[in-house]
């Protein structure tokens, strides 16, 4: 298989969103400012929400601040989307207000033009798809929900996040996911444009591709040794019947 021509005989392909599906600039420019705006009502006049409560008391846990007030935690969100740390809590919260958001219809997900078509070309092939992203399981259903085609969520087997699989760039969360869908790993295909996270996936015995898209964070960076493509038709994913 050449680097630049990617052929892949799986049952399944694993979905990266920001950099992959999406455009990064999506999401740091439109819903962490619409998160970030509504992170002190969400604290304040929600925090006995079960979700909430859990999301508060993860961020004291790793502040190492037992008594942080909402104030202090909001500070501390502000901080890590400003450093675009991929903290479960923070992705917990901004995941309930980007979900209301979508519901509300003050947002819309972006996806590549190059991507829909081939999901619904890889799913009608017999091929499962799973979406595996730093964004909460509830961010990533509202994303595939309230897309501009449309609700995207029956060609979707299965949602993972830091959460349900853990961190992106080690090897135990791919084995986690891969138990998890119960395809044998040689057998999963891992879209990212991070070359750590594919790092990872290959460790656990995935297949792997890189997606180099001109003007994402990644794009100079590359993908090592990985087989890459600057748009999902530039691979060719297939599952055999034999």
């Amino acid at each position: 298989m050449s680097l630049h021509d990617p052929r892949f005989d799986v049952d399944a392909v694993v979905l990266d969103i920001e950099g992959t599906t999406s455009a990064t600039g999506f999401v740091v420019d439109v819903l962490y400012p619409y998160s970030r705006a509504r992170f002190a009502e969400l604290l304040t006049e929600r925090a006995a929400e079960p979700a909430v409560a859990r999301a508060i008391a993860q961020v004291r846990e790793l502040t190492g601040e037992p008594d942080a007030d909402a104030a202090a935690i909001e500070k501390t969100l502000n901080a890590w989307l400003d450093d675009d740390r991929k903290a479960t809590p923070l992705k917990t919260l901004q995941g309930i207000v980007w979900s209301e958001g979508f519901a509300r219809g003050d947002l819309v997900s972006h996806f590549y033009d190059d991507v829909v078509p081939a999901l619904r070309a890889w799913h009608t092939a017999g091929l499962r798809l799973y979406v595996y992203s730093s964004g909460s399981v509830p961010a990533q259903r509202a994303w595939f929900t309230h897309s501009p085609e449309g609700d995207l969520t029956p060609l979707v087997s299965g949602l993972y996040d830091t959460e349900n699989a853990g961190p992106k760039q080690e090897a135990a969360s791919y084995r986690r996911i891969a138990e998890a869908t119960g395809v044998t790993p040689g057998r999963l295909l891992f879209l990212s444009d991070r070359p750590g996270e594919l790092d990872a996936a290959r460790a656990a015995g995935w297949r792997t591709a890189g997606i180099r898209r001109a003007g994402e964070p990644y794009y100079e960076q590359g993908v090592g040794d990985h087989a890459q493509a600057g748009t999902f038709d530039g691979i060719t994913v297939s599952r055999s019947t034999t």
